[in-house]
């Protein structure tokens, strides 16, 4: 069923006849479109997913009220889960969004059952939680409400200022179990933004998000992914990072260097022969085997940034490095 939204406001629905053009995940949802964009109301198999291990990610488990991104991230590793849904992994990835319209319900269901063991969970894996969608469908209310019933730890993943209107829940979820939230700030220069995130806040107003959130009482850290070779691997770029998300407050920085798996593969290669076309042939031999580079350049990366780290004070109750704010650049709480 095929439903026009004009100006947010719903509209009579009105038959889609079935074709063989049809994507896969259209002929078993509930589409609706918001202009540009294009919503799968479906519902959820499950709520609660294991993280691949290749994924290198310090969670076991994650759930994710949205597949598809309206960050448009060109590196997005979950690109390629839009191919089974008879989707591209280019355009359709950041204009065709399925929503999970009961996932709350699904999940208090998950959390009740004998065989969880109340692990930590992951949200916002497979699509930020918090993007434009979010502000139509609301779900994140309610799935932090399930969690906090159930007194389940979790961390919220997103690069979106819209996770501060949930921030009275984060707080009172904070009361009963483990509550923290990461920013994703891969790095702080908004040029690069610009051309692999176009759809992302800056990198600067994502620290301020950091920011308020800890003065708020809610951890917050910063996830520094995606650290690109050759790019933003340099000594001064990783310490630029680092040095910023310590002036934000972050509570913990956890490095990740580009992962490259299908479907983001062509599309990060394609901006790079447009932006660096220099560096083309070293990505093709730094990822001739995989999606990942070597292991001894991700160990050298980790081993920088962790130094980085510790020398800022990161994570440590009693800072080395002293948040600086000058008055013409304070920055932003709400």
């Amino acid at each position: 069923m095929r439903v026009l939204l004009v100006g947010m406001r719903w509209d009579a629905p009105t038959l889609h006849e079935p074709g063989p053009a049809r994507p896969r995940v259209e002929r078993q949802a509930i589409t609706r479109e918001f202009g540009d964009l294009t919503c799968y109301e479906v519902s959820a198999r499950t709520a609660i997913e294991p993280v691949p291990a290749a994924a290198e990610l310090p969670y076991a488990w994650a759930l994710s009220p949205y597949r598809g991104c309206q960050t448009g991230c060109r590196y997005c590793a979950a690109r390629k889960g839009h191919r089974y849904l008879g989707l591209d992994t280019g355009d359709d990835f950041d204009t065709k969004i399925v929503v999970k319209t009961d996932l709350a319900a699904r999940l208090r269901r998950e959390l009740a059952a004998p065989k969880w063991r109340g692990e930590p969970v992951a949200l916002g894996l497979n699509g930020d939680c918090y993007q434009g969608a979010e502000e139509v469908y609301r779900l994140m209310p309610k799935i932090i409400k399930a969690l906090a019933d159930a007194g389940n730890p979790f961390t919220v993943l997103t690069k979106s200022p819209l996770v501060l209107r949930d921030l009275p829940l984060l707080r009172e979820a904070a009361k009963v179990t483990r509550v923290s939230v990461a920013v994703s700030v891969g790095f702080v220069d908004d040029r690069l933004r610009r051309g692999l995130e176009p759809g992302a806040v800056s990198p600067q107003r994502r620290l301020e998000i950091c920011a308020a959130l800890n003065e708020a009482g809610v951890p917050c850290g910063v996830l520094m992914a995606p650290i690109l070779p050759l790019i933003t691997d340099s000594p001064d770029s990783l310490q630029a990072t680092v040095r910023r998300a310590a002036e934000a407050g972050a509570v913990s920085l956890v490095p990740g260097v580009l992962r490259l798996p299908p479907g983001a593969r062509d599309l990060f290669l394609a901006w790079l022969a447009r932006d660096h076309p220099g560096l083309v042939p070293r990505y093709e031999n730094l990822y001739g085997g995989g999606p990942l580079t070597p292991p001894d350049y991700r160990s050298r990366i980790a081993a920088q940034v962790e130094s980085l780290a510790a020398a800022y004070g990161i994570g440590k109750t009693s800072k080395q490095w002293k948040r600086r704010r000058s008055p013409d650049r304070q920055l932003t709480l709400v």
